[in-house]
């Protein structure tokens, strides 16, 4: 089998970085592209404002709080299309398989080497000189054998790196990770795991499978084999979007009316971002709520015109849930669902709108 040559390309702190680019006032500044109101969120920090520990997702308070000289910036939807454009035709001088996961990131298959230039490694630095000059932004490079551990090699040497991890080096360099660095545990997993005993890729790898799979379900096989440095799954260009949204698990299961509407709005803010994300509107929202029992329970509501605004989403998503009050039973997780999509995800995707940590 021919071992496969794949780059992950992300950009480094994406809308912040556009907005210092366009606006020299900004430049060596902490900012945060977002809004500073009450209930605003961050959508992306500078790499400034990080030092401060405000990170994407952070309400615009606690943002505040941590870094008082924060300053905030609309977010311009358009531009960072338009960057993210010019970044994809620069990819498409290299390869056609090109997988887009948001406006900043993407996976390359260079495989075939269109080009002839010899070397995954020196066709990544090529891609970030290019889109250096091209936009005057920085991009880190992860190049590995597969999706999985390119991802990870990307984020090595952030910002603006370039890290290559060859087949013989991926099962090491995956064991010495820790696991909250994999790509699908987050947080509760993550404290799941650790109770267990599992805290890096090492002690995943070692953990036996049977045990995985009692634990964590259909995902144990993807986490097994991920800490063994493997994955099969190819560059897939152009997939379709059929739905799009977010979901959280609570530290507590909740009962009371007011804590579940409180509880949801997080839950409609990470699908809002989702959903401006993929550039794609939808017809239908989907509640899921899950009980302490595990029973799980959705609710949809389709409308004749597609939910465009937050707004809409925050009532439709906030009406499901009151439909279903009061509960007997505690609630574990709450999730939000937009489907029977319209727009540039609906089909094969342009990069859609992001929200994004590199």
């Amino acid at each position: 089998m021919t071992t496969r040559k794949i780059i992950h390309i992300d950009m480094d702190a994406f809308y912040a970085s556009v907005e210092q680019r366009d606006d020299p006032a900004l430049r060596g500044k902490p900012v945060a592209v977002g809004s500073a109101e009450a209930r605003g969120v961050v959508a992306a920090a500078s790499y400034e404002a990080r030092t401060f520990g405000v990170r994407s997702a952070m309400a615009s308070v606690t943002a505040l709080r941590r870094c008082p000289g924060l300053i905030f910036v609309l977010p311009r939807s358009d531009v960072y299309r338009e960057v993210s454009n010019q970044i994809r035709a620069i990819f498409a001088d290299y390869t056609d398989l090109i997988e887009p996961l948001s406006l900043d990131e993407a996976y390359l298959d260079v495989t075939d080497d269109a080009r002839g230039i010899g070397s995954a490694t020196a066709i990544a630095a090529e891609i970030r000189v290019r889109i250096r000059e091209v936009t005057g932004l920085t991009a880190s490079a992860g190049v590995s054998y597969n999706k999985f551990i390119a991802k990870l090699a990307s984020d090595q040497n952030k910002p603006d790196g370039l890290c290559v991890i060859k087949p013989a080096q991926g099962p090491a360099f995956v064991a010495a990770l820790p696991v909250n660095r994999f790509h699908g545990v987050g947080p509760v997993t993550a404290a799941k795991m650790a109770a267990l005993g599992i805290v890096s890729g090492a002690d995943l790898r070692d953990f036996a499978l049977d045990a995985l799979t009692r634990h964590f379900g259909s995902s144990a096989n993807y986490f097994h084999r991920a800490a063994h440095g493997e994955d099969d799954r190819p560059v897939r260009p152009d997939r379709p979007l059929k739905s799009v949204g977010a979901e959280r698990t609570f530290d507590r299961d909740l009962i009371d009316a007011a804590d579940l509407i409180a509880a949801l709005e997080p839950v409609i803010d990470a699908a809002w971002r989702r959903i401006e994300r993929s550039g794609a509107t939808g017809r239908s929202l989907t509640l899921k709520v899950k009980f302490a029992d595990f029973k799980i329970v959705s609710r949809t509501q389709t409308r004749t015109a597609p939910l465009t605004h937050r707004a809409e989403v925050a009532a439709v998503g906030t009406n499901l849930l009151r439909a279903l009050l009061p509960v007997d039973l505690g609630i574990r997780l709450l999730g939000l669902t937009l489907s029977g999509l319209i727009g540039p995800e609906s089909g094969p995707p342009a990069p859609g709108l992001l929200f994004p940590d590199g």
